[in-house]
C-alpha cells in the first residue's frame, strides 16, 4: 500500500473514533440528566404550558373560528360574546372553532365575564337544528364547562341540548345511562371552590382524555367526570364558545391553546 492512501485510511479510521467519542460522551450525557424519581420528589407545578400546547386564536381576528358576528367579534386581544338590550336572544348560540374536532386533548384559555353573564366552553360537540330560533346555525349539543358572572355553576360538567347536568361542582360522577349521574366522591363544597372564582380574569383547564373529564379553574379542579354511557356520549368533535339566553352580558376569551394527543 502507498504511503498516500495508508495517510487517508489512517485519517478516516481516527474521525471515525472521534464522532464515536462524542456520540458516547452525548450519550453519557443525556443519561446523566435524564429525570430519576427520588423518595422526595412531590408533584409541581410548571412554570407556563407542557409542550405541544397550540394558539387556536390569534388575538386580532376571527380567523378559524365561525358564529354570528351580530355577537362575536375580535377585540383588544380577546375573542368577545356580547348580547346587548338590543340583540337579545331566545336561544343559546356559539362561535365554533373550525380547525378541527379533537378526541383527546387539553385546552387552556382564560375568561373573564360580567356580573349577569352566562358562557361556557363547549368540547366533543355537534352543530344541531334549533327549533326555538331556526335561523341560528349556531346551536350546539356536548360537553360544556360552564362559566357564569354569578358563580353558581363555573366548572361544572353540563351536557348542552343533552344529559344536561353530568357532575356538580366539586363532584366525581360516574355516568352509566338509563339512570341520572353516580356520585363517587365529593371532594369540595361548592361554595368553598367558588371562592376560586375570579371576578377578572380566570385560568381554565380541560382535559379530556378517553372517558374522563376534568374541568379546571385557576389551579383548582372544578369537576371530574367517568363517562361510560357509550351509547349517549361523544368520543370526538368541536370546540365553541358560548352566548347564552338572558339578560345583556359580555364574556371575553383569551390564550386560547390546545394540545392534542
Amino acid at each position: 500500500m502507498n504511503p498516500a492512501a495508508r495517510k487517508i485510511i489512517f485519517i478516516s479510521t481516527f474521525g471515525a473514533l472521534v464522532l464515536s467519542g462524542v456520540g458516547v460522551l452525548v450519550a453519557q450525557q443525556a443519561s446523566s440528566d435524564a429525570y430519576v424519581p427520588k423518595q422526595s420528589d412531590r408533584p409541581t407545578p410548571i412554570d407556563g404550558d407542557e409542550a405541544g400546547f397550540k394558539a387556536i386564536f390569534d388575538g386580532k381576528t376571527l380567523k378559524g373560528w365561525e358564529g354570528d358576528p351580530t355577537y362575536w367579534r375580535a377585540e383588544n386581544g380577546s375573542l368577545v360574546g356580547e348580547i346587548t338590550p338590543e340583540t337579545v336572544i331566545k336561544s343559546n348560540t356559539f362561535i365554533i372553532w373550525q380547525g378541527g374536532k379533537p378526541k383527546d386533548f387539553e385546552l387552556k384559555l382564560d375568561y373573564r365575564i360580567t356580573a349577569e353573564g352566562n358562557s361556557g366552553l363547549n368540547y366533543r360537540s355537534v352543530v344541531i337544528p334549533d327549533p326555538v330560533t331556526p335561523s341560528n346555525k349556531f346551536a350546539m349539543r356536548g360537553y360544556q364547562c360552564d362559566f357564569d358572572g354569578q358563580k353558581r355553576y363555573s366548572g361544572i360538567n353540563y351536557e348542552e341540548k343533552g344529559r344536561r347536568f353530568l357532575a356538580n361542582r366539586g363532584q366525581v360522577s360516574h355516568v352509566v345511562g338509563g339512570r341520572p349521574p353516580i356520585l363517587l366522591a365529593t371532594f369540595a363544597e361548592p361554595s368553598e371552590l367558588a371562592a376560586h372564582v375570579k371576578d377578572d380574569w380566570n385560568a381554565v383547564h380541560i382535559i379530556a382524555r378517553g372517558n374522563t373529564l376534568s374541568h379546571i379553574i385557576n389551579g383548582q379542579l372544578m369537576s371530574l367526570v367517568i363517562d361510560d354511557d357509550a351509547p349517549n356520549r361523544a368520543v370526538d368533535g368541536s370546540i365553541g364558545v358560548q352566548v347564552h339566553v338572558g339578560p345583556p352580558m359580555k364574556v371575553e376569551y383569551r390564550n386560547m391553546r390546545l394540545k392534542t394527543w
